[in-house]
């Protein structure tokens, strides 16, 4: 199989970078990473693109690009044949050539970090599927035994029992028998963290331990958590299209409605990319969505809001349910919906003529010996 083919020169900061401390050592790491790709079959996708002495990025050929118009990822699968459900490497295949197309480049100082993120993302989509919650904006628990409640730390890991094992306790109905409530941005949490743990525990053993001793002591949420473990891409400024996505991307659909969107849990939806088009459903995981069906719902949410008898502002989602149905069956109606809700969003605070498609995603950070950007607030350094 051929080697991804150089380019004399630079064709813009897109796809896989790696950036190494000497020309020697880019040697070899550009190497290792060509060799990764020929082992999936994609060598026909990438072109190695020189950025100085010590940098190259892997970038689409014209052939990836005319898979993906207008950087679609969403359509990858489909027109390949990939299927990520049954054949663990057609998600990695899928995974690598969604960061190939990437507007702005992935980072990476090594082969082998490139190689752990594309498994986190795998254990990321893999858990994701797995996951179901009970639909609760006021109530919290968590496996007995296996967590405990603080007001102060939030829910810890009980002495002796595994982080691994109390995070799928807590979202896998399959691994505890039980739905619980909790959050939908919660559960992203969660997820994150199980497909970053499991990844730690083999590629980082030291760190892994670390991750496991800051659960036992106090959890690390919401703003924190995106700031020790996430790295953001795309800005408001450089918006990513708006059907690029990664599997394993974290990411975030805005609800753009200023009614209903005062109804808590429904300011919009955090959710994962699985790949093949798909993204993820904590309430009915068998049923994930299309883009088109998340943003059908989330444009019928406004015909949900209703008053309760207390006078409370809820989400009727019977009728949510069937207003979606009747739109997903009229062409017409889909279409004059997607062309709202396919708009990047307003920016936070603003209602006006935005969409529900956020300007970014979110991915793991670096976790190897040497390069790891993890730096848990409480826990024993590694």
């Amino acid at each position: 199989m051929p080697s991804p083919q150089p380019l004399s020169e630079p064709t813009g900061r897109q796809g896989i970078r790696i950036a190494a401390p000497s020309a020697g050592v880019l040697q070899t790491e550009r190497q290792a990473a060509c060799d990764i790709l020929q082992t999936l079959g994609l060598a026909p996708y990438v072109q190695a693109v020189p950025d100085g002495p010590c940098a190259v990025h892997f970038e689409p050929t014209p052939a990836l690009l005319a898979l993906a118009p207008q950087r679609d990822t969403t359509v990858l699968c489909a027109a390949l044949g990939l299927d990520t459900e049954a054949r663990a490497d057609d998600l990695a295949r899928e995974i690598l050539l969604a960061m190939l197309l990437g507007p702005v480049a992935f980072p990476f100082p090594s082969a082998a970090e490139m190689h752990s993120a594309v498994r986190i993302r795998q254990h990321i989509v893999q858990a994701a599927r797995k996951t179901a919650l009970a639909f609760d904006t006021e109530q919290a628990e968590r496996p007995a035994g296996y967590w405990r409640y603080d007001e102060a730390r939030g829910f810890t890991i009980e002495p002796g029992v595994s982080l691994i094992d109390a995070l799928q306790k807590a979202t896998q109905p399959d691994a505890s028998g039980k739905l619980y409530s909790f959050s939908c941005y919660r559960a992203t949490e969660y997820v994150t963290l199980l497909g970053i743990a499991l990844e730690l525990r083999d590629a980082h053993p030291a760190l892994y331990a670390s991750l496991q001793r800051q659960w036992e002591t106090r959890a690390v949420m919401s703003g924190q958590f995106h700031d020790v473990f996430l790295r953001e891409y795309g800005s408001m400024d450089a918006p990513l299209p708006s059907r690029y996505y990664v599997p394993g991307d974290r990411l975030w659909f805005r609800n753009p409605d200023a009614h209903s969107s005062n109804v808590e849990g429904y300011e919009g939806s955090w959710v994962f990319y699985l790949g093949s088009g798909l993204f993820n459903n904590f309430w009915k995981r068998d049923q994930p969505y299309t883009l088109t069906a998340k943003c059908v719902e989330i444009f019928h949410w406004r015909n949900g809001a209703r008053r309760d008898a207390q006078g409370r502002l809820v989400l009727d989602e019977a009728i949510v349910e069937a207003r979606v149905a009747r739109t997903l069956a009229d062409p017409a109606a889909v279409q004059a919906i997607l062309a709202r809700m396919l708009r990047r969003r307003d920016p936070q605070g603003v209602y006006a003529e935005g969409g529900c498609i956020d300007a970014t995603r979110e991915c793991a950070q670096w976790i190897l010996p040497g390069t790891a950007q993890i730096v848990l607030p409480d826990g024993a350094a590694p």
